[in-house]
């Protein structure tokens, strides 16, 4: 059972929600979700590490996870106790709604039927582990995954090779269910603006943004979950100097910045900001090689929500380095 402490002194009317854990946990050590599977080999070994005094939970740190859980409680139980009622006000024909199944039993797939599946989980074993996972939504074949997040996540593409590898791996526990090539991720941004919407066409247009992003091949997909419990197996007990590093990709490190100063002896503000390195030298070339270019390394973030955060000493050396402001 997680602990939670309430350093943030949130009142006990919202402490109780934050507090409470609808997910189904599983103590096995041998079984393995999906959601942990695609994390870096580091935290996954690392979190296992970290001592009980130190596991306590800031209740405030769980809003956005609760949030997110009420989102999903929310879709579920419209479907499952109101679909009908929402499909007709849609203006779905009543022939159509009647076909839906929920959740339905191979022996209701009769012909004509549309099958609906949610919240199901399913385990697979791999040698000595399970794996195990529990999608969000699959209509016709197709996996849909609900994230209420940040703008900055959709913009940046911060997690798109992780969704692709988490509905990989769905697909590869339900192969029968989960039958199209690709998947849906359905955002649901928690700091949409409106106003930052009509100033920039970059930004997200509308509050729920779809992205159809491809899944990885069936064998790909068995070869990575072989490679990742092997390589968990691998560093289990191996000195925390001997555990690979996280990457940058890992680290959700941004892009890094080309300061351009044409005058090399004023260095307090830069002439001109560049995202490449080619663009800023070609400035430098254009002012007759008068001035001089800075490398400004990209900042790292994934850290702050890492679980092996305390007893990680990458971490450390980014916080020295200045790549990880704490």
């Amino acid at each position: 059972m997680t602990h939670y402490s309430n350093v943030s002194s949130v009142p006990l009317s919202l402490a109780v929600f934050l507090a409470t854990d609808h997910y189904d946990h599983n103590d096995d050590p041998n079984t393995i979700s999906a959601t942990t599977l695609i994390k870096p080999v580091r935290q996954i070994v690392l979190s296992a590490r970290v001592p009980e005094t130190e596991k306590a939970v800031d209740l405030a740190s769980m809003v956005s996870s609760r949030m997110g859980t009420a989102i999903h409680d929310g879709i579920e139980r419209a479907w499952k106790e109101h679909h009908a009622t929402a499909l007709s006000a849609l203006g779905l024909p009543k022939r159509v709604i009647s076909q839906i199944r929920i959740n339905p039993k191979p022996e209701e797939l009769q012909d004509g039927i549309i099958p609906i599946y949610m919240e199901q989980r399913s385990s697979r074993k791999v040698e000595k582990y399970t794996i195990s996972g529990k999608y969000d939504f699959v209509g016709d074949g197709r996996l849909e995954d609900f994230k209420s997040t940040s703008v900055y996540t959709a913009i940046n593409h911060t997690n798109d090779e992780k969704y692709s590898w988490q509905g990989s791996i769905y697909r590869w526990l339900n192969p029968k269910i989960i039958t199209q090539d690709e998947m849906a991720i359905q955002f649901i941004f928690t700091d949409w603006s409106a106003a930052k919407a009509r100033a920039d066409t970059n930004y997200p247009q509308k509050r729920i943004q779809q992205r159809i992003i491809p899944l990885k091949s069936y064998q790909e997909t068995d070869a990575f979950v072989l490679r990742k419990i092997r390589d968990i197996e691998r560093y289990w007990h191996a000195d925390e100097k001997d555990i690979p590093l996280c990457t940058d990709e890992d680290l959700w490190r941004t892009t890094p910045e080309f300061k351009y100063y044409k005058n090399p002896t004023k260095m307090s503000r830069s002439t001109k900001n560049f995202e490449t390195y080619q663009e800023a030298h070609q400035r430098f070339m254009e002012d007759g090689q008068v001035g001089v270019v800075v490398e400004k390394p990209g900042k790292v973030t994934a850290c702050k929500y890492c679980a092996a955060f305390s007893v990680c000493t990458q971490k450390d050396t980014l916080v020295a380095s200045g790549d990880l402001e704490i």
